[in-house]
């Protein structure tokens, strides 16, 4: 998320920012502020638990919600900027955008998706533990990621109608998955015992995304 915050978001931001003529780092700062206010205000309002946090660590309103329905709602709080991201990069492509590439869109996609993957464990194999069905331990674990293609048509629709908020958009995004990974991602990985892996599986995570965007874009 951080490579994809960067290499997909924000330097495109700032090309287009200045292609437009306008000062090149204002959108780009704007959007990026934007878009860590925004997720900071959700993780305000709505009640969530990090992966690897004690029950009583939970954020938010207080609330005797159990501690899956917690989790879900972590997860799919963090999930919120990753579909806005995909959707806001493969708008500014149908836009016709030049800095805004169809590989650049496709590697943030990829990306994305191969982290989801242990997203959806995280939800699924708890349930399963306390006794709900495969069906639905699996179920559930699909749903917390439902936000992510509402919130990619949102961001895709928003730039292809509103092109000169593009720099902002991309930028709002970036702003709002860096906040996600400093504020839940990075705590969630130094809670456990397997810290020394965490953070190799952050920088190998980068390496690959950067490739990926690279290679792609």
């Amino acid at each position: 998320m951080v490579a994809a915050s960067f290499w997909s978001l924000l330097s495109p931001s700032i090309e287009m920012s200045e292609r437009m003529g306008n000062i090149p780092w204002l959108a780009p700062a704007v959007g990026f502020g934007l878009g860590a206010l925004f997720l900071f205000g959700l993780d305000k309002v709505l009640p969530h638990l990090h992966i690897n946090f004690d029950p009583k660590q939970s954020e938010g309103p207080q609330t005797n919600w159990h501690r899956t329905t917690l989790l879900v709602l972590a997860i799919t709080l963090h999930n919120i900027p990753e579909g806005l991201a995909v959707g806001v990069l493969f708008g500014g492509v149908a836009a016709g955008m030049p800095e805004a590439s169809i590989g650049g869109a496709v590697a943030l996609a990829i990306g994305i998706g191969l982290q989801n993957f242990p997203e959806g464990f995280a939800v699924s194999m708890p349930l399963r533990r306390q006794g709900v069905s495969k069906f639905r331990s699996f179920w559930y674990g699909q749903l917390s990621a439902i936000v992510e293609p509402i919130a990619g048509v949102i961001g895709a629709v928003a730039v292809m109608h509103m092109q000169s908020v593009l720099p902002y958009a991309l930028a709002f995004a970036a702003g709002a998955m860096i906040y996600v990974v400093v504020e839940e991602v990075i705590p969630e990985t130094q809670q456990d015992k397997y810290t020394d892996i965490a953070t190799l599986g952050f920088i190998g995570g980068f390496i690959v995304m950067m490739i990926l965007d690279v290679a792609l874009g």
